[in-house]
């Protein structure tokens, strides 16, 4: 496993020196380096030697919404792991590719699953395993990441892509479930599977929950059974245990 180098992001010095503390305690953190605003952050980062930013949103000047925008120009952008007093912006971290959303004050053990999380995506790098489908005849491989969501059928699974475009392949949702797990999939419900890669929107109202993603050039709204309720607030980072 190879040892993250930090950065620590944030305007307020005591959630700072908290921060650093609860890392240096971790082994999975090689070196923390900390700054108090997104132009000190930005200068820091253009060294290109850090693995994982911390980032405070509000901030004065630069949010670190504004700041991961920029970050993901660079050619080898850091993991982003958002820290804030306030939940509004969970879904849209997501869609920049944040490996978690944090809500202060931080627990140690929340903390914790983040820099694992973090960790098992820095050192699976991002492999993207083919899947044979047949179509017409006609063995076709597509890419997993381009995967939007999985929906159970029967005995089979029909894979949605980004393009538009399904495919049946035969296995059960649930081995896909545990199999691709790592890769960021998530069941939100007893039939779906979804990429968090590509979750652009989760809506509540009048107590049914649904998440949103893409379909060619159109969107799909997609049920979350209130079974996996916990898993959705897991997902989009607002659970705290």
């Amino acid at each position: 496993m190879t040892a993250l180098r930090t950065l620590v992001v944030d305007d307020e010095q005591p959630v700072l020196d908290e921060l650093v503390w609860l890392l240096s305690r971790d082994d999975r953190i090689a070196t923390v380096a900390t700054a108090h605003s997104g132009t000190e952050a930005l200068r820091r980062l253009e060294r290109g030697d850090i693995d994982l930013v911390f980032l405070d949103i509000a901030m004065p000047g630069l949010t670190g919404i504004e700041i991961a925008r920029l970050l993901g120009r660079f050619r080898q952008p850091p993991q982003i792991i958002f820290v804030t007093a306030h939940d509004a912006h969970a879904v849209e971290a997501f869609e920049l590719d944040a490996v978690d959303y944090l809500l202060k004050p931080i627990r140690e053990e929340r903390l914790r699953e983040s820099i694992r999380r973090a960790s098992q995506e820095r050192d699976a790098g991002s492999p993207d395993d083919t899947i044979a489908v047949e179509l017409a005849g006609v063995t076709r491989f597509v890419s997993r990441s381009q995967v939007t969501h999985a929906e159970a059928q029967g005995d089979y699974v029909r894979l949605h892509l980004l393009d538009g475009s399904s495919h049946l392949v035969r296995a059960a949702l649930s081995a896909l479930a545990d199999e691709w797990h790592e890769a960021g999939f998530h069941r939100i419900h007893r039939s779906i599977l979804v990429n968090r890669a590509h979750l652009l929107e989760a809506r509540s109202h009048d107590g049914r929950s649904t998440v949103v993603v893409p379909r060619g050039d159109s969107t799909v709204e997609l049920p979350v059974s209130r079974r996996h309720q916990r898993d959705l607030r897991e997902l989009i980072g607002e659970y705290t245990p």
